[in-house]
């Protein structure tokens, strides 16, 4: 046999220095073109958000998105032009007390999203047998239970009814189980 039969197989690095060459190339070069392109591409003069006047800028991202005003009208008109607020564009802010609600009304806008189904063991609407031990509580007290809130229900049933409304409400709630 020849010596020369393994000539064919060998590979294109011959030498121990390409083969230092190669490692270098292979692993190191791209390390430091990566780290090249990333100086290159932080390193512009670009300008900052709010870099012509930085305290305004900070001022402006930090700035109150809203205020809470709890009370009448005339209360909330008061808190609004003592901070400069517009009043609202359909004039509900400045507007004069709405019109009270009948019992029904406040039942369909606030009592219904619960005890029309009994939620949370709310008594459903009209059921003799779930509401005849509270009909013998008497109106006085059921009317204060709603507006102090009880169990699960919040205070005023989630309104913002008056304790007049709400005593409407629990009368049109007992004429259903009458």
């Amino acid at each position: 046999m020849s010596d020369h039969a393994h000539d064919s197989h060998t590979g294109p690095i011959k030498t121990p220095a390409q083969l230092l060459w190669t490692s270098f190339f292979s692993f190191v070069a791209p390390i430091f073109i990566i780290i090249g392109l990333v100086y290159y591409v932080t390193s512009g003069d670009k300008p900052a958000a709010g870099a012509v006047d930085p305290e305004l800028a900070t001022a402006q991202r930090i700035q109150r998105v809203g205020t809470v005003v709890l009370g009448d009208a005339a209360t909330i008109a008061a808190a609004m032009a003592a901070s400069g607020a517009a009043p609202a564009a359909d004039g509900a802010a400045a507007a004069a007390p709405t019109a009270a609600l009948s019992g029904e009304a406040l039942y369909n806008k606030a009592c219904v999203a619960c005890h029309a189904a009994g939620v949370a063991g709310a008594p459903k609407f009209g059921d003799k047998a779930a509401w005849g031990p509270r009909v013998g509580l008497g109106l006085e007290a059921l009317t204060a239970s709603v507006i102090k809130g009880k169990n699960a229900m919040p205070p005023k049933g989630g309104s913002t009814a008056s304790d007049a409304e709400i005593q409407s409400a629990v009368e049109f709630i007992l004429a259903a189980v009458k």
